[in-house]
């Protein structure tokens, strides 16, 4: 997960409404001082998961994704990978007023990756992974 902050931006809060959502710590982000445009002072925090807290997190994800959109996500699932990379972008605006939502602008960028053995397996492997559980 990649998160760039501005400085117009209260990272402090970002990062407590990403805690609330998916129980990870400030503390498990590296972080990294840069400059965007017109030297202006921006932030880049990142962390990776992986094993359980990974699966998780891909957990929490999906259940607070509103329905329609993991629909949207699946019927276009391919335009989301790169290699045997998944790629989403969920709404920081959103994140702050305790919601999820798939976004274009204004992001938190999210990179899964899973083991997949054969390459047309990709697609199928995350339409498994992201497909809410059957009901009974």
């Amino acid at each position: 997960m990649e998160i760039i902050t501005h400085a117009t931006e209260n990272e402090k809060l970002i990062l407590q409404s990403i805690h609330e959502f998916f129980n990870i710590q400030e503390v498990e982000f590296s972080k990294q001082n840069l400059f965007g445009h017109f030297k202006n002072p921006i932030l880049l925090s990142k962390v990776k998961l992986v094993k359980k807290n990974a699966r998780d997190f891909v957990h929490k994800l999906v259940e607070n994704i509103p329905k329609y959109q993991i629909e949207q996500l699946l019927n276009d699932i391919e335009s989301h990978i790169d290699g045997s990379a998944l790629f989403l972008r969920i709404g920081k605006q959103d994140i702050l007023r305790k919601s999820i939502t798939l976004q274009e602008k204004d992001v938190i960028r999210i990179k899964i990756s899973t083991l997949v053995y054969r390459k047309n397996d990709v697609a199928k492997t995350y339409v498994n992974l992201l497909s809410p559980p059957a009901s009974n």
